[in-house]
Protein backbone atom coordinates (compact mmCIF):
# COMPACT_ATOMS: atom_id res chain seq x y z
CA UNK A 1 0.00 0.00 0.00
CA UNK A 2 1.25 3.66 -1.03
CA UNK A 3 0.62 5.83 1.83
CA UNK A 4 2.37 8.86 0.71
CA UNK A 5 3.65 10.23 -2.48
CA UNK A 6 4.91 13.48 -1.31
CA UNK A 7 5.04 15.00 1.91
CA UNK A 8 2.98 17.98 2.69
CA UNK A 9 5.64 20.58 2.10
CA UNK A 10 6.34 19.43 -1.61
CA UNK A 11 3.78 20.59 -3.55
CA UNK A 12 3.69 23.55 -6.25
CA UNK A 13 2.61 24.62 -9.13
CA UNK A 14 5.16 22.01 -11.64
CA UNK A 15 2.56 19.08 -10.04
CA UNK A 16 -0.05 20.74 -11.20
CA UNK A 17 -2.42 18.04 -12.66
CA UNK A 18 -0.69 15.36 -11.08
CA UNK A 19 -2.06 12.66 -9.32
CA UNK A 20 -0.88 11.99 -5.51
CA UNK A 21 -1.35 9.99 -3.00
CA UNK A 22 -0.98 12.46 0.75
CA UNK A 23 -1.31 11.45 4.17
CA UNK A 24 -1.20 13.33 7.37
CA UNK A 25 -3.71 14.49 10.19
CA UNK A 26 -6.33 17.42 9.97
CA UNK A 27 -5.64 20.33 11.14
CA UNK A 28 -8.16 22.27 10.22
CA UNK A 29 -11.72 21.94 8.76
CA UNK A 30 -13.84 24.56 7.08
CA UNK A 31 -17.26 23.63 5.20
CA UNK A 32 -18.17 26.12 2.82
CA UNK A 33 -21.82 24.55 2.07
CA UNK A 34 -21.27 23.31 -1.60
CA UNK A 35 -17.00 22.78 -0.88
CA UNK A 36 -15.36 21.26 2.19
CA UNK A 37 -11.36 22.18 3.05
CA UNK A 38 -8.84 20.31 4.89
CA UNK A 39 -5.68 21.56 5.62
CA UNK A 40 -3.93 18.12 6.31
CA UNK A 41 -0.58 18.14 8.38
CA UNK A 42 2.48 16.03 8.44
CA UNK A 43 5.95 17.04 10.25
CA UNK A 44 6.75 18.93 7.09
CA UNK A 45 3.85 21.50 6.52
CA UNK A 46 0.38 21.96 5.32
CA UNK A 47 -1.26 21.33 1.98
CA UNK A 48 -4.87 22.32 1.50
CA UNK A 49 -7.36 19.75 -0.03
CA UNK A 50 -10.73 19.57 -1.25
CA UNK A 51 -13.90 18.18 -1.85
CA UNK A 52 -16.04 18.68 -4.07
CA UNK A 53 -18.98 16.52 -4.25
CA UNK A 54 -20.25 18.06 -7.57
CA UNK A 55 -17.11 16.31 -9.24
CA UNK A 56 -16.49 13.77 -6.49
CA UNK A 57 -19.45 13.09 -4.46
CA UNK A 58 -18.35 9.43 -3.29
CA UNK A 59 -16.30 11.31 -1.15
CA UNK A 60 -18.71 13.61 1.37
CA UNK A 61 -19.88 11.33 3.50
CA UNK A 62 -16.06 10.62 5.12
CA UNK A 63 -15.63 14.38 4.43
CA UNK A 64 -18.23 15.71 6.38
CA UNK A 65 -17.62 12.67 9.35
CA UNK A 66 -13.51 14.26 9.67
CA UNK A 67 -12.77 16.00 13.18
CA UNK A 68 -9.31 17.30 14.42
CA UNK A 69 -6.41 15.30 14.52
CA UNK A 70 -7.74 12.55 12.61
CA UNK A 71 -5.40 10.32 10.16
CA UNK A 72 -6.60 10.07 7.18
CA UNK A 73 -4.61 9.30 3.70
CA UNK A 74 -6.25 10.59 0.29
CA UNK A 75 -6.04 10.25 -3.58
CA UNK A 76 -6.62 13.44 -5.53
CA UNK A 77 -5.27 15.63 -8.63
CA UNK A 78 -3.17 18.79 -7.55
CA UNK A 79 -4.74 21.97 -8.94
CA UNK A 80 -3.79 26.04 -8.36
CA UNK A 81 -5.33 27.41 -5.81
CA UNK A 82 -7.48 30.85 -6.67
CA UNK A 83 -5.13 34.24 -6.53
CA UNK A 84 -7.16 35.45 -4.19
CA UNK A 85 -6.86 32.10 -1.78
CA UNK A 86 -2.85 31.63 -1.94
CA UNK A 87 -1.65 31.22 1.15
CA UNK A 88 1.94 32.36 1.63
CA UNK A 89 2.62 31.06 4.95
CA UNK A 90 2.73 27.32 3.53
CA UNK A 91 5.13 25.66 1.74
CA UNK A 92 1.89 24.47 -0.48
CA UNK A 93 0.56 27.33 -0.55
CA UNK A 94 -0.26 27.62 -4.16
CA UNK A 95 -1.47 24.75 -5.16
CA UNK A 96 -4.29 22.37 -3.49
CA UNK A 97 -5.34 18.71 -3.97
CA UNK A 98 -9.13 17.96 -5.27
CA UNK A 99 -10.09 14.46 -3.17
CA UNK A 100 -11.14 11.75 -5.38
CA UNK A 101 -10.56 9.36 -2.88
CA UNK A 102 -10.21 9.22 0.69
CA UNK A 103 -9.37 6.69 4.20
CA UNK A 104 -9.60 6.98 7.84
CA UNK A 105 -7.10 5.54 9.30
CA UNK A 106 -7.35 6.59 12.98
CA UNK A 107 -9.55 8.52 14.73
CA UNK A 108 -9.33 11.18 17.58
CA UNK A 109 -11.14 11.59 20.74
CA UNK A 110 -12.15 15.19 21.35
CA UNK A 111 -8.57 17.03 22.28
CA UNK A 112 -8.01 18.50 25.69
CA UNK A 113 -6.91 21.79 24.26
CA UNK A 114 -6.54 22.87 20.70
CA UNK A 115 -3.48 21.95 18.45
CA UNK A 116 -4.54 24.99 15.62
CA UNK A 117 -3.74 27.79 18.20
CA UNK A 118 -1.05 29.09 20.63
CA UNK A 119 -3.31 29.80 23.83
CA UNK A 120 -2.00 29.59 27.43
CA UNK A 121 -2.41 26.51 28.44
CA UNK A 122 -1.24 24.98 31.90
CA UNK A 123 2.08 23.23 31.80
CA UNK A 124 0.79 19.84 33.63
CA UNK A 125 -2.04 19.90 30.94
CA UNK A 126 0.42 20.26 28.32
CA UNK A 127 3.14 17.58 29.55
CA UNK A 128 0.29 14.94 30.67
CA UNK A 129 -0.95 14.71 26.92
CA UNK A 130 2.98 15.85 25.69
CA UNK A 131 2.33 14.01 22.23
CA UNK A 132 -0.73 16.39 21.39
CA UNK A 133 1.51 19.14 22.30
CA UNK A 134 4.02 18.06 20.20
CA UNK A 135 2.13 18.27 17.18
CA UNK A 136 1.89 22.01 18.06
CA UNK A 137 4.12 24.13 15.05
CA UNK A 138 6.03 26.10 17.98
CA UNK A 139 7.06 22.63 19.80
CA UNK A 140 7.56 21.24 16.21
CA UNK A 141 9.94 23.53 15.46
CA UNK A 142 11.93 23.48 18.47
CA UNK A 143 12.38 19.62 18.30
CA UNK A 144 13.57 20.10 14.78
CA UNK A 145 15.81 23.04 15.61
CA UNK A 146 17.36 20.73 18.13
CA UNK A 147 18.08 17.90 16.13
CA UNK A 148 19.24 20.41 13.25
CA UNK A 149 21.53 22.35 15.80
CA UNK A 150 23.38 18.94 17.24
CA UNK A 151 23.64 17.47 14.08
CA UNK A 152 25.58 20.69 12.79
CA UNK A 153 27.36 20.66 15.98
CA UNK A 154 28.58 16.78 15.07
CA UNK A 155 29.32 17.86 11.53
CA UNK A 156 31.70 21.01 12.77
CA UNK A 157 33.57 18.32 14.95
CA UNK A 158 34.00 15.89 13.00
CA UNK A 159 35.84 18.40 10.64
CA UNK A 160 38.19 18.98 13.03
CA UNK A 161 39.06 15.17 13.92
CA UNK A 162 37.19 14.39 16.41
CA UNK A 163 35.53 10.79 17.15
CA UNK A 164 32.38 10.46 18.53
CA UNK A 165 32.78 7.63 21.18
CA UNK A 166 29.69 6.52 24.12
CA UNK A 167 30.50 6.08 27.42
CA UNK A 168 28.63 4.00 29.57
CA UNK A 169 25.58 4.69 31.27
CA UNK A 170 25.76 2.30 34.16
CA UNK A 171 28.61 3.50 36.19
CA UNK A 172 30.35 3.26 39.87
CA UNK A 173 29.46 6.24 42.45
CA UNK A 174 31.92 8.70 43.14
CA UNK A 175 30.63 11.28 44.82
CA UNK A 176 31.08 14.42 43.42
CA UNK A 177 28.40 17.12 44.35
CA UNK A 178 24.75 16.52 43.12
CA UNK A 179 23.19 13.40 44.49
CA UNK A 180 23.75 10.41 41.83
CA UNK A 181 20.73 8.39 40.61
CA UNK A 182 21.19 4.42 42.36
CA UNK A 183 20.70 1.68 40.20
CA UNK A 184 20.59 -1.78 41.96
CA UNK A 185 22.26 -4.88 40.71
CA UNK A 186 20.22 -8.22 40.72
CA UNK A 187 23.13 -10.17 40.33
CA UNK A 188 25.18 -8.50 42.36
CA UNK A 189 22.67 -8.06 45.57
CA UNK A 190 23.66 -5.83 47.63
CA UNK A 191 25.56 -3.36 44.75
CA UNK A 192 24.96 -0.52 42.94
CA UNK A 193 25.52 1.07 39.80
CA UNK A 194 24.49 4.64 39.52
CA UNK A 195 23.52 7.08 36.47
CA UNK A 196 26.14 9.20 35.55
CA UNK A 197 26.15 13.08 36.62
CA UNK A 198 28.53 13.62 33.45
CA UNK A 199 30.77 11.31 31.68
CA UNK A 200 34.22 13.04 33.42
CA UNK A 201 36.06 10.15 34.29
CA UNK A 202 35.78 8.12 31.09
CA UNK A 203 36.42 11.05 28.67
CA UNK A 204 40.00 11.07 30.56
CA UNK A 205 40.65 7.48 30.48
CA UNK A 206 39.86 8.04 26.77
CA UNK A 207 42.25 10.52 26.45
CA UNK A 208 44.70 8.00 28.51
CA UNK A 209 43.71 5.29 25.89
CA UNK A 210 44.82 7.65 22.74
CA UNK A 211 41.61 8.89 21.90
CA UNK A 212 43.34 12.64 21.32
CA UNK A 213 39.79 14.63 20.57
CA UNK A 214 36.22 12.90 21.68
CA UNK A 215 33.30 14.36 22.15
CA UNK A 216 29.86 12.67 22.37
CA UNK A 217 26.14 13.95 22.94
CA UNK A 218 26.13 12.41 26.88
CA UNK A 219 23.06 11.79 29.09
CA UNK A 220 23.40 13.19 32.18
CA UNK A 221 21.59 12.66 35.95
CA UNK A 222 21.36 14.79 38.85
CA UNK A 223 19.00 13.88 41.44
CA UNK A 224 18.41 17.22 42.60
CA UNK A 225 16.21 19.86 42.90
CA UNK A 226 14.60 21.15 39.63
CA UNK A 227 14.27 25.12 38.37
CA UNK A 228 13.76 26.25 34.40
CA UNK A 229 17.25 25.66 33.68
CA UNK A 230 17.85 22.14 34.89
CA UNK A 231 16.17 18.51 34.37
CA UNK A 232 16.81 15.18 36.17
CA UNK A 233 17.95 14.13 32.66
CA UNK A 234 19.87 15.89 30.43
CA UNK A 235 22.03 16.44 27.39
CA UNK A 236 25.54 17.33 27.68
CA UNK A 237 27.73 18.36 24.93
CA UNK A 238 30.79 16.23 25.88
CA UNK A 239 34.21 17.16 24.55
CA UNK A 240 37.68 16.38 25.44
CA UNK A 241 41.22 17.01 23.91
CA UNK A 242 45.28 16.07 24.56
CA UNK A 243 48.04 18.16 23.97
CA UNK A 244 46.06 21.31 24.95
CA UNK A 245 46.19 24.43 26.90
CA UNK A 246 43.35 26.87 27.81
CA UNK A 247 43.57 28.95 24.68
CA UNK A 248 43.99 25.91 22.40
CA UNK A 249 40.29 25.51 23.91
CA UNK A 250 38.87 28.55 24.11
CA UNK A 251 40.04 29.72 20.33
CA UNK A 252 38.26 26.28 18.67
CA UNK A 253 34.95 26.45 20.52
CA UNK A 254 34.73 29.85 20.22
CA UNK A 255 34.92 29.46 16.45
CA UNK A 256 32.52 26.27 16.69
CA UNK A 257 29.78 27.79 18.93
CA UNK A 258 29.86 31.21 16.68
CA UNK A 259 29.25 28.99 13.42
CA UNK A 260 26.29 27.60 15.27
CA UNK A 261 24.87 30.51 16.92
CA UNK A 262 25.18 32.50 13.81
CA UNK A 263 23.26 29.80 11.30
CA UNK A 264 20.45 29.13 13.90
CA UNK A 265 19.62 32.27 14.90
CA UNK A 266 18.91 36.18 13.24
CA UNK A 267 19.79 38.02 16.60
CA UNK A 268 22.82 40.24 16.11
CA UNK A 269 25.91 39.39 17.34
CA UNK A 270 27.96 42.22 20.00
CA UNK A 271 30.79 40.35 19.17
CA UNK A 272 32.82 38.08 16.85
CA UNK A 273 35.24 37.82 19.10
CA UNK A 274 34.16 36.35 22.69
CA UNK A 275 36.04 38.50 25.60
CA UNK A 276 37.87 36.77 27.71
CA UNK A 277 37.88 38.02 31.69
CA UNK A 278 38.50 36.24 34.96
CA UNK A 279 36.74 35.03 37.67
CA UNK A 280 37.68 38.11 39.88
CA UNK A 281 37.01 40.83 36.81
CA UNK A 282 33.52 38.83 36.29
CA UNK A 283 32.60 39.34 40.01
CA UNK A 284 34.17 42.96 40.67
CA UNK A 285 32.73 44.65 37.53
CA UNK A 286 29.40 42.84 37.31
CA UNK A 287 29.03 40.65 40.52
CA UNK A 288 28.44 37.37 39.18
CA UNK A 289 30.51 34.73 37.60
CA UNK A 290 27.91 34.19 34.48
CA UNK A 291 27.45 38.28 33.25
CA UNK A 292 25.20 39.69 31.58
CA UNK A 293 27.24 41.96 29.10
CA UNK A 294 24.61 43.36 26.98
CA UNK A 295 24.38 46.33 29.40
CA UNK A 296 26.96 48.61 30.99
CA UNK A 297 26.05 49.40 34.90
CA UNK A 298 29.21 47.63 36.27
CA UNK A 299 29.87 47.77 39.56
CA UNK A 300 31.58 50.26 41.63
CA UNK A 301 33.99 50.02 44.18
CA UNK A 302 33.06 51.73 47.12
CA UNK A 303 35.72 51.17 49.80
CA UNK A 304 37.15 54.42 50.21
CA UNK A 305 34.03 56.20 50.25
CA UNK A 306 32.65 53.66 52.81
CA UNK A 307 35.62 53.95 55.03
CA UNK A 308 34.79 57.91 54.85
CA UNK A 309 31.41 57.31 56.26
CA UNK A 310 30.06 57.49 59.24
CA UNK A 311 27.82 53.96 58.29
CA UNK A 312 29.57 51.65 61.35
CA UNK A 313 28.10 48.38 59.00
CA UNK A 314 30.07 49.72 56.25
CA UNK A 315 33.33 50.46 58.37
CA UNK A 316 32.93 46.87 60.43
CA UNK A 317 32.61 45.00 57.41
CA UNK A 318 35.57 46.90 55.48
CA UNK A 319 38.21 46.51 58.18
CA UNK A 320 37.39 42.86 58.41
CA UNK A 321 38.15 42.20 54.98
CA UNK A 322 35.13 42.50 53.00
CA UNK A 323 33.95 44.73 50.52
CA UNK A 324 31.46 47.58 49.69
CA UNK A 325 30.38 47.99 46.43
CA UNK A 326 27.70 50.36 44.88
CA UNK A 327 25.51 50.29 41.61
CA UNK A 328 24.65 53.40 39.99
CA UNK A 329 21.13 53.87 38.23
CA UNK A 330 20.40 57.38 36.39
CA UNK A 331 16.37 57.08 37.58
CA UNK A 332 14.64 58.12 40.79
CA UNK A 333 12.44 55.12 42.14
CA UNK A 334 9.02 55.62 44.37
CA UNK A 335 9.08 53.71 47.97
CA UNK A 336 7.47 50.31 46.34
CA UNK A 337 10.13 50.09 43.73
CA UNK A 338 12.58 50.37 46.64
CA UNK A 339 11.13 48.14 48.41
CA UNK A 340 11.03 45.44 45.60
CA UNK A 341 15.02 46.09 44.67
CA UNK A 342 16.10 45.48 48.11
CA UNK A 343 13.85 42.67 48.59
CA UNK A 344 15.70 41.21 45.54
CA UNK A 345 18.67 41.52 46.46
CA UNK A 346 17.67 40.13 50.43
CA UNK A 347 16.64 37.11 47.98
CA UNK A 348 20.07 36.62 47.42
CA UNK A 349 22.14 37.46 50.65
CA UNK A 350 21.63 40.94 51.41
CA UNK A 351 20.70 41.82 55.25
CA UNK A 352 20.18 45.48 53.64
CA UNK A 353 20.68 47.47 50.70
CA UNK A 354 21.40 51.02 51.58
CA UNK A 355 20.81 54.13 48.87
CA UNK A 356 21.62 57.70 48.20
CA UNK A 357 19.15 59.65 45.70
CA UNK A 358 20.95 62.63 43.79
CA UNK A 359 17.76 64.52 43.19
CA UNK A 360 17.89 68.14 41.46
CA UNK A 361 16.84 69.93 44.62
CA UNK A 362 18.38 67.40 47.88
CA UNK A 363 20.30 64.33 48.27
CA UNK A 364 18.53 62.21 50.08
CA UNK A 365 17.92 58.42 50.95
CA UNK A 366 18.25 55.87 54.15
CA UNK A 367 22.34 56.01 53.68
CA UNK A 368 22.50 59.87 53.03
CA UNK A 369 22.62 60.60 56.59
CA UNK A 370 25.95 58.77 56.92
CA UNK A 371 27.63 60.73 54.77
CA UNK A 372 29.10 64.49 55.23
CA UNK A 373 27.84 67.00 52.91
CA UNK A 374 31.69 67.43 51.56
CA UNK A 375 31.43 63.65 51.31
CA UNK A 376 28.58 63.55 49.21
CA UNK A 377 29.96 66.51 46.49
CA UNK A 378 33.28 64.25 46.38
CA UNK A 379 31.10 61.14 45.71
CA UNK A 380 29.07 62.89 42.99
CA UNK A 381 32.06 64.50 41.43
CA UNK A 382 34.20 61.59 41.31
CA UNK A 383 31.79 59.31 39.91
CA UNK A 384 29.91 61.85 37.82
CA UNK A 385 26.78 61.40 39.23
CA UNK A 386 23.93 63.82 37.27
CA UNK A 387 21.13 65.00 38.70
CA UNK A 388 18.38 62.36 38.89
CA UNK A 389 20.25 59.60 40.11
CA UNK A 390 20.09 56.84 42.61
CA UNK A 391 22.96 55.00 43.78
CA UNK A 392 22.41 51.77 45.59
CA UNK A 393 24.96 50.25 47.92
CA UNK A 394 26.22 47.21 49.42
CA UNK A 395 28.75 45.27 52.08
CA UNK A 396 29.53 41.94 52.87
CA UNK A 397 31.68 39.23 52.11
CA UNK A 398 33.34 39.56 48.83
CA UNK A 399 31.40 37.24 46.88
CA UNK A 400 28.11 37.46 48.87
CA UNK A 401 28.13 41.00 48.83
CA UNK A 402 29.35 40.99 44.65
CA UNK A 403 26.11 38.00 43.96
CA UNK A 404 23.23 40.18 45.69
CA UNK A 405 24.21 43.38 44.16
CA UNK A 406 24.83 41.92 41.06
CA UNK A 407 21.23 40.97 40.90
CA UNK A 408 20.47 44.52 41.78
CA UNK A 409 22.16 45.47 38.39
CA UNK A 410 20.08 42.68 36.70
CA UNK A 411 16.55 43.91 38.52
CA UNK A 412 17.94 48.09 37.48
CA UNK A 413 18.53 46.84 33.89
CA UNK A 414 15.61 45.43 33.76
CA UNK A 415 13.74 48.02 35.38
CA UNK A 416 15.09 50.68 33.11
CA UNK A 417 15.06 48.67 29.78
CA UNK A 418 18.83 48.86 29.21
CA UNK A 419 18.71 44.95 28.46
CA UNK A 420 18.78 44.47 23.96
CA UNK A 421 17.15 40.97 23.66
CA UNK A 422 18.02 41.47 20.25
CA UNK A 423 21.67 40.53 20.56
CA UNK A 424 23.97 37.88 21.90
CA UNK A 425 26.71 38.70 23.76
CA UNK A 426 29.29 35.55 24.42
CA UNK A 427 32.29 36.25 26.79
CA UNK A 428 34.41 33.31 28.49
CA UNK A 429 34.78 33.93 32.16
CA UNK A 430 38.12 31.65 33.33
CA UNK A 431 40.84 31.41 36.63
CA UNK A 432 38.07 30.82 38.60
CA UNK A 433 38.91 29.52 42.44
CA UNK A 434 40.30 26.39 42.70
CA UNK A 435 38.33 25.24 46.35
CA UNK A 436 35.52 26.72 48.19
CA UNK A 437 35.08 25.90 51.84
CA UNK A 438 32.14 24.10 52.38
CA UNK A 439 29.81 25.30 54.95
CA UNK A 440 28.66 22.34 56.83
CA UNK A 441 32.39 20.79 56.85
CA UNK A 442 34.46 24.11 56.71
CA UNK A 443 36.50 22.36 54.68
CA UNK A 444 38.06 22.25 51.24
CA UNK A 445 35.88 21.63 48.84
CA UNK A 446 36.11 21.75 44.80
CA UNK A 447 34.77 24.76 43.04
CA UNK A 448 34.40 22.73 39.16
CA UNK A 449 35.71 19.21 40.03
CA UNK A 450 38.67 16.70 41.91
CA UNK A 451 40.38 16.52 38.34
CA UNK A 452 40.93 20.45 37.66
CA UNK A 453 44.21 21.40 37.08
CA UNK A 454 45.76 24.43 39.20
CA UNK A 455 47.15 27.19 37.67
CA UNK A 456 49.66 28.37 40.38
CA UNK A 457 51.32 26.21 41.73
CA UNK A 458 52.78 28.14 44.46
CA UNK A 459 49.36 29.05 46.47
CA UNK A 460 48.32 25.23 45.38
CA UNK A 461 51.30 24.26 47.84
CA UNK A 462 51.32 27.42 50.03
CA UNK A 463 48.00 28.44 50.43
CA UNK A 464 45.39 25.95 48.51
CA UNK A 465 42.26 27.85 50.03
CA UNK A 466 43.34 30.11 47.46
CA UNK A 467 44.79 28.19 44.75
CA UNK A 468 43.73 29.58 40.97
CA UNK A 469 42.48 26.40 39.20
CA UNK A 470 42.83 26.70 34.95
CA UNK A 471 38.95 26.09 34.83
CA UNK A 472 36.69 28.49 32.53
CA UNK A 473 32.66 28.72 31.77
CA UNK A 474 31.58 30.27 28.64
CA UNK A 475 28.91 33.10 28.94
CA UNK A 476 26.20 34.04 26.80
CA UNK A 477 23.36 37.04 27.92
CA UNK A 478 24.03 35.96 32.01
CA UNK A 479 23.50 32.14 30.92
CA UNK A 480 26.37 29.69 31.25
CA UNK A 481 26.41 27.37 28.41
CA UNK A 482 29.15 25.18 29.28
CA UNK A 483 32.05 24.84 31.52
CA UNK A 484 35.38 22.85 31.52
CA UNK A 485 38.89 22.78 32.77
CA UNK A 486 42.17 21.66 31.99
CA UNK A 487 42.62 18.44 33.81
CA UNK A 488 45.18 17.06 36.47
CA UNK A 489 47.41 14.38 34.38
CA UNK A 490 50.02 13.71 36.70
CA UNK A 491 48.79 10.84 39.47
CA UNK A 492 51.17 12.36 42.79
CA UNK A 493 49.70 15.69 41.87
CA UNK A 494 45.68 14.14 41.63
CA UNK A 495 46.61 11.74 44.75
CA UNK A 496 47.53 15.62 46.60
CA UNK A 497 44.26 17.18 45.87
CA UNK A 498 42.23 14.39 46.72
CA UNK A 499 44.16 14.62 50.17
CA UNK A 500 43.65 18.59 50.41
CA UNK A 501 40.18 17.57 50.15
CA UNK A 502 40.02 15.24 53.19
CA UNK A 503 39.64 12.28 51.02
CA UNK A 504 41.38 9.07 53.12
CA UNK A 505 43.67 7.15 51.41
CA UNK A 506 41.32 3.92 51.66
CA UNK A 507 38.24 6.23 50.28
CA UNK A 508 40.80 7.17 47.43
CA UNK A 509 41.29 3.78 46.26
CA UNK A 510 37.62 2.66 46.67
CA UNK A 511 36.12 6.16 44.57
CA UNK A 512 39.49 6.67 42.30
CA UNK A 513 41.67 4.11 42.13
CA UNK A 514 40.68 2.68 38.69
CA UNK A 515 41.96 6.73 38.00
CA UNK A 516 45.12 6.47 39.84
CA UNK A 517 46.26 3.37 38.03
CA UNK A 518 45.15 4.60 35.00
CA UNK A 519 47.58 7.41 34.92
CA UNK A 520 50.14 5.20 35.78
CA UNK A 521 50.72 4.09 32.27
CA UNK A 522 51.52 7.42 31.22
CA UNK A 523 48.82 10.68 30.46
CA UNK A 524 48.88 12.99 28.15
CA UNK A 525 48.08 16.73 29.13
CA UNK A 526 44.73 17.02 28.52
CA UNK A 527 41.18 18.89 29.06
CA UNK A 528 37.42 19.83 27.71
CA UNK A 529 34.22 21.33 28.14
CA UNK A 530 30.91 19.98 28.46
CA UNK A 531 28.26 22.37 26.96
CA UNK A 532 24.69 22.49 28.29
CA UNK A 533 22.86 21.36 25.16
CA UNK A 534 19.27 22.00 26.34
CA UNK A 535 20.28 25.70 26.99
CA UNK A 536 21.87 26.52 23.82
CA UNK A 537 18.51 25.09 22.30
CA UNK A 538 16.36 26.94 24.58
CA UNK A 539 18.44 30.36 23.91
CA UNK A 540 18.13 30.23 20.54
CA UNK A 541 14.69 29.25 20.26
CA UNK A 542 13.74 32.93 22.24
CA UNK A 543 12.00 29.68 24.85
CA UNK A 544 11.99 30.67 29.01
CA UNK A 545 12.85 27.23 30.13
CA UNK A 546 14.35 24.31 28.89
CA UNK A 547 10.92 21.88 29.14
CA UNK A 548 10.09 23.69 26.01
CA UNK A 549 13.37 22.74 23.38
CA UNK A 550 12.74 18.55 25.81
CA UNK A 551 10.64 15.85 23.47
CA UNK A 552 9.53 14.33 26.65
CA UNK A 553 10.38 16.65 29.81
CA UNK A 554 10.05 16.04 33.46
CA UNK A 555 7.83 18.49 35.12
CA UNK A 556 9.66 21.13 37.67
CA UNK A 557 9.01 18.38 40.73
CA UNK A 558 10.98 15.42 38.23
CA UNK A 559 7.59 13.80 37.61
CA UNK A 560 6.91 12.59 33.78
CA UNK A 561 2.81 13.59 33.71
CA UNK A 562 2.75 11.51 30.31
CA UNK A 563 3.63 7.71 31.35
CA UNK A 564 3.26 8.64 34.96
CA UNK A 565 6.40 7.88 36.78
CA UNK A 566 7.89 7.63 39.21
CA UNK A 567 5.88 4.37 40.23
CA UNK A 568 6.15 1.92 42.86
CA UNK A 569 7.41 -1.49 41.38
CA UNK A 570 5.70 -4.69 42.55
CA UNK A 571 6.95 -6.63 45.27
CA UNK A 572 7.90 -9.61 43.04
CA UNK A 573 10.11 -6.93 41.18
CA UNK A 574 11.81 -5.65 44.29
CA UNK A 575 12.26 -8.98 45.65
CA UNK A 576 14.24 -10.27 42.45
CA UNK A 577 16.18 -7.43 42.73
CA UNK A 578 17.41 -8.19 46.02
CA UNK A 579 15.50 -4.51 47.22
CA UNK A 580 13.73 -3.84 49.83
CA UNK A 581 11.99 -0.66 50.66
CA UNK A 582 12.19 1.74 53.75
CA UNK A 583 10.21 5.12 53.04
CA UNK A 584 10.78 7.77 55.46
CA UNK A 585 8.08 9.33 56.74
CA UNK A 586 9.38 12.23 58.81
CA UNK A 587 10.26 13.69 55.84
Amino acid sequence: MIYRTHKLNELSEKNVSEKVVLAGWVYRRRDLGGLIFVDLRDRYGITQIVCDPSVYPEVLETFSSLKSEFVIKIEGEVRNRPENQINPSYDSGKVEVLVSKVDVLSESKTLPFEIDQEKNISEDLRLKYRYLDLRKDKMRKNIILRSEVCNYFRELFVEQDFLEIETPILIKGTPEGSREYIVPSRLYAGNFYVLPQSPQQLKQILMVSGFDRYFQFARCFRDEDQRGDRQPEFTQLDIEMSFVDTDDILNLLSDIVLKVFKKFSTKALSSETFPIITFDEAMNRYGSDKPDIRFEMELIDFKDFGLKSDFNVFKDILNNGGVCKAVLAKKTFTRKEHDEIEEHAKKHGAKGLSYIVFDENEIKGNASKFFSNELLSEIKTILNISNGSTLFIGAGEFESCCNFMGQVRLVLGNMLNLIDENIFSFLWVKDFPMFEIDAETGSLASRHHPFTSPKDFENFENDPKNAIAKAYDLILNGNELGGGSIRIHDAKLQKNVFELLNISDTEIERRFGHMIEAFSYGVPPHGGIAFGIDRIVMLLAGEPNIREVIAFPKDQKARDLMIGAPTPLAEDALKEANISVYIDKSS
